[in-house]
């Protein structure tokens, strides 16, 4: 049996809806996959995922490899078994760490530079003023980390990236890349897409032909590289594509990186853009033919106090959210959102939840964590409907108030 195999399923102006099998079962897309970057979606276990609906998650091959060590979830049975959790995973390459431990760090921006995005990609497990400070180094061999927890300096290579991924036993897997800064000029991003480029033959060579391989497409927002790069990677035996790397200096910038990239990769593999998530990203972005998504952001939002909402109290300006600590919720018996029919809006109001984020409460995290990925699953669900029959556009204009 492949490693993967994707079917299409329907298909609509453009976007798609599909089924990924893995070793480890199927998912649907278009998808959302909750990020476990420690092994772990936090403050959430393996029955909220399940009752959530996640089908798929993945897993940070640069943090495992430190915590607890991959030699030691390979030695455990490899992440389904150290997880115990019988449902696809993906590992990223720890590419991105090459990124936010430097260039990210030095030039205190994420992956697109006006910060849309800093606060829900960051994925620095540490208290810090980064910006001006590198603790990562990029050379033609790979990338030189200084570990945050104790200070030593850890290589990572596009073998050993192969290694640890390998030893993790994740479903699929990515290539060992280079994630550039969007502040980084077009010489420095041209030759960051060629030592990509090089990469990715390694991990041609080097990865667990039981994993399902994605390439990555580099070239920053730059078309020309960003055409070179897909191609490029294009015409390797990759199971699937990843579209990675600086998505330029605003959202228009992400959505004509999309456009110019996505027709030039095969149509028969799935398209994952990496590090993506926000509600208004995921109609832009499956209407430009991305099959899937991951980001920190709706767990990393529950914990600092910021819950989802839908139309119409949530819209685009204050990006679908509410901030619990606001003193208007102090006494709000509604639910979180109306329209939502998770556990925790079907049981606890505004005024509670409020108390138990003020109060630094445990159960806050849980309960605000589950509330936000059920909040983006279920759109992922209306999503993936809109396309079956042929509604994405009403749905679009219901939810971003445009076409």
């Amino acid at each position: 049996m492949k490693p993967l195999k994707f079917k299409i399923r329907e298909t609509f102006e453009g976007m798609r809806t599909g089924v990924v099998e893995t070793r480890h079962g199927k998912f649907r897309t278009p998808v959302f996959v909750p990020v476990a970057t420690s092994a772990t979606v936090r403050a959430l276990d393996n029955r909220d995922l399940e009752e959530l609906g996640a089908e798929v998650i993945l897993a940070n091959t640069y943090h495992l490899h430190l915590k607890p060590g991959d030699e030691l979830i390979k030695k455990l049975g490899g992440l389904h078994k150290f997880m115990g959790i019988d449902k696809p995973i993906i590992t990223d390459s720890g590419g991105f760490q090459a990124f936010s431990l430097g260039f990210g760090m030095e030039h205190g921006v994420g992956k697109i530079a006006d910060n849309i995005f800093l606060e829900g990609l960051r994925e620095v497990n540490f208290k810090a003023n980064f910006k001006g400070e590198k603790w990562a180094f990029v050379n033609d061999e790979g990338v030189r980390f200084k570990d945050p927890y104790s200070g030593e300096i850890v290589e990572l290579t596009p073998k050993k990236s192969m290694e640890i991924q390998a030893n993790l036993g994740s479903d699929i897997i990515f290539a060992f890349d280079e994630c550039t800064s969007p502040l980084s000029d077009k010489e420095y991003t041209a030759k960051a897409m060629e030592r990509t480029h090089r990469w990715a033959e390694e991990c041609l060579e080097y990865h667990d032909k039981r994993q399902a391989l994605f390439g990555i497409v580099q070239g920053g927002e730059y078309r020309d590289l960003r055409e070179k790069s897909a191609k490029f990677i294009a015409e390797r035996d990759f199971a699937g594509f990843g579209i990675g790397g600086s998505l330029g200096k605003s959202k228009q910038d992400m959505l004509n990186i999309l456009e110019w990239v996505v027709p030039l990769l095969p149509e028969e593999k799935p398209r994952h853009l990496l590090g993506i998530g926000a509600v208004e990203d995921l109609f832009n972005c499956v209407e430009r033919g991305v099959d899937m998504f991951d980001c920190v952001a709706p767990t990393r939002w529950a914990r600092r106090g910021h819950l989802y909402v839908s139309p119409p109290e949530g819209n685009p300006a204050n990006k679908f959210r509410i901030h619990i600590q606001n003193s208007r919720f102090r006494e709000d018996p509604k639910p979180i959102d109306e329209n939502c029919e998770c556990f925790v809006c079907q049981t606890y109001s505004r005024a509670y939840l409020r108390h138990l984020f003020v109060a630094n409460e445990l159960s806050y995290f849980r309960l605000a964590s589950y509330h936000n990925l059920h909040f983006i699953l279920k759109l992922m669900d209306g999503i993936r409907e809109s396309i079956k029959d042929g509604s994405f556009f009403e749905l679009k204009k219901e939810w971003l108030g445009y076409i």
